[in-house]
């Protein structure tokens, strides 16, 4: 039987503990600190509930970023429901928490969905944390359950298709050090 060109792995929560251990919440709505917007050009429509960003777009809530060349904002009643943002690649990184590296990922869609509380990112998606790496074409985080699911992709000169991970040993500082 000749395995499929695309493969799903769900990953324990264990694995989700050592790839993404602080508990990323993205943008923290119930937070008193505003996300703040900067980019070179703005549309927004009240009718729909969307905001749309271009160029050079930067989101800020804390020490939370996003960066990326495009950003959709969605509202709804309840408030801010959803963020879709691409780029060459986009970019999100979360601050470090109780010992923790700081996340660091970037793909050239990243979205963010309040209602299911998960982060997606797609298309030459990288996720680090310290010096840990995780590499698919899809990889979701649920940021409650704290469980992670990668998609492996087409094969091209710029990816081999597949799910790929570097965990460094516990107490390993630099992989570089050696």
């Amino acid at each position: 039987m000749k395995p499929s060109g695309k493969r799903t792995h769900r990953l324990p929560v264990i694995l989700a503990a050592l790839m993404l251990a602080s508990p990323a919440t993205a943008f923290d709505l119930d937070s008193d600190t505003p996300i703040k917007v900067s980019a070179d050009s703005a549309r927004l429509d009240d009718t729909e509930g969307t905001a749309i960003y271009t160029g050079d777009v930067e989101l800020v809530q804390g020490a939370t970023q996003l960066n990326a060349e495009r950003v959709v904002l969605y509202r709804s009643p309840e408030g801010l429901s959803r963020i879709e943002a691409s780029g060459e690649p986009a970019r999100y990184r979360q601050p470090a928490r109780e010992g923790e590296a700081m996340t660091d990922a970037r793909a050239r869609t990243i979205t963010w969905s309040a209602a299911e509380n998960r982060l997606t990112f797609e298309r030459q998606a990288v996720i680090e944390q310290g010096n840990n790496v995780f590499r698919g074409d899809v990889i979701q985080y649920d940021t409650v359950r704290r469980v992670v699911t990668a998609e492996g992709g087409t094969p091209s000169e710029e990816s081999s298709g597949r799910v790929e991970m570097v965990i460094q040993p516990r107490g390993s500082s630099n992989p570089s050090d050696e």
